[in-house]
């Protein structure tokens, strides 16, 4: 499980610090940083997957990589590198993985890089060129990369770093579904390991189920639509699929993707990643396009995701629908200071939330919070 993450010149993370739980609930104001900090995550997981290619990346969501830099940030960080740290449990140890990705065009890469646990034991260091395995000496980089030198090691090389596998692992599971798209998630697909940003290739996705993941998938959606009766992978030629959905009208109504409400859609995208996969599931404005009605049971569901998961909010009945410990420890208010720069805070450490929380719901004392105010009040703290 991923615990906190430190990022230094990203956009508007300039000196920033975020602490994790197995579900986390991001708020704020407009402009506040949630969507910043999805990317931020997003940006972390792609450096470690196999075939990274952040030039790919970048494309995905149209920006160059000098869009990544903060343009708030002091001379201290007017540079083309951004810094980050990742502490995380692995199995029964406490793991660091830090280092500095040099933004300019040439390189896209971790130029200095650092796993260790957090009692100082070296597995993977890498400066000016070359790098060390566990209290090995340096070797120089004699391959091409992008990304993270750990996310090019070959297995034959890991084998005797278990550790090192298992951070690899568990930070190429970061996926990032903040822009999930319905016109995107209609559209029919050929096989991959994962959906897009947008929810492009859901019907590939879908197809890789086994049986059993297709089943569950089934049951949560019924508990949300009673009416739903089941979603099916159509192969078409050259290795095309589409998803069809069936539903209890007459005697079963079959549509295609393209003519399924797209709230719907929405939530097919996030059921299937919770049936799927051990992945660190990011999801920006949880809410969108989903009635009311059937928030409490997804909500629930996420909750109790054997995944980490984190979301943000804009809606006070997202938090109603969390116990007031799960709430405590969850919701995290971003805001950003008189320089532009983001920072965090748990919600209810706040005192006035957290007088409010005894006698209110937490969404009815997110209401009842002016955030401009509990800004305000922060900064002055400082």
């Amino acid at each position: 499980m991923i615990r906190s993450v430190a990022l230094k010149n990203f956009k508007s993370l300039v000196d920033f610090r975020i602490d994790f739980e197995k579900f986390t609930c991001l708020v704020g104001l407009n402009g506040a940083g949630k969507s910043t900090v999805l990317q931020a995550l997003d940006f972390l997981g792609n450096l470690m997957l196999e075939d990274v290619d952040v030039n790919r990346w970048l494309t995905s969501r149209r920006w160059k990589a000098s869009d990544m830099l903060s343009r708030t940030a002091g001379e201290k960080y007017r540079r083309s590198t951004i810094h980050f740290e990742v502490e995380m449990i692995v199995g029964e140890a406490s793991v660091r993985w830090s280092g500095g990705f040099n933004c300019a065009e040439p390189f896209l890469r971790c130029t200095s890089e650092t796993v260790e646990t957090l009692d100082g034991v070296p597995l993977l260091r890498v400066r000016d060129g070359r790098y060390s395995l566990g209290d090995e000496a340096f070797r120089q980089i004699d391959f091409k990369y992008q990304g993270s030198v750990l996310s090019r090691l070959k297995e034959t090389v890991l084998k005797s770093y278990p550790l090192l596998q298992a951070v690899r692992k568990q930070v190429a599971s970061i996926q990032s579904l903040d822009l999930l798209s319905p016109s995107q998630m209609k559209e029919r697909a050929r096989a991959r390991s994962q959906v897009g940003l947008g929810g492009e290739g859901l019907a590939a996705y879908i197809s890789s189920f086994s049986d059993d993941e297709r089943r569950e998938l089934t049951d949560r959606l019924r508990r949300l639509y009673p009416l739903f009766e089941s979603v099916e992978v159509v192969s078409m030629r050259s290795g095309w699929k589409d998803l069809v959905f069936t539903e209890r009208y007459g005697g079963g109504l079959v549509s295609g993707a393209r003519h399924i409400n797209d709230g719907l859609l929405r939530l097919v995208a996030i059921l299937a990643h919770l049936v799927k996969g051990e992945r660190f599931l990011l999801f920006d404005e949880i809410e969108n396009g989903i009635n009311p009605e059937i928030i409490e049971d997804l909500m629930r569901q996420l909750v109790e995701a054997r995944q980490q998961v984190v979301v943000s909010t804009h809606s006070p009945m997202i938090l109603n629908w969390l116990d007031d410990e799960t709430a405590k420890r969850s919701v995290v208010l971003l805001y950003r200071n008189e320089f532009g720069h983001t920072r965090s805070v748990r919600f209810f450490d706040l005192p006035e939330a957290s007088k409010k929380l005894g006698v209110l719901g937490p969404g009815e004392v997110f209401l009842d919070t002016y955030l401009g105010e509990a800004v305000a009040s922060l900064e002055s703290a400082y």
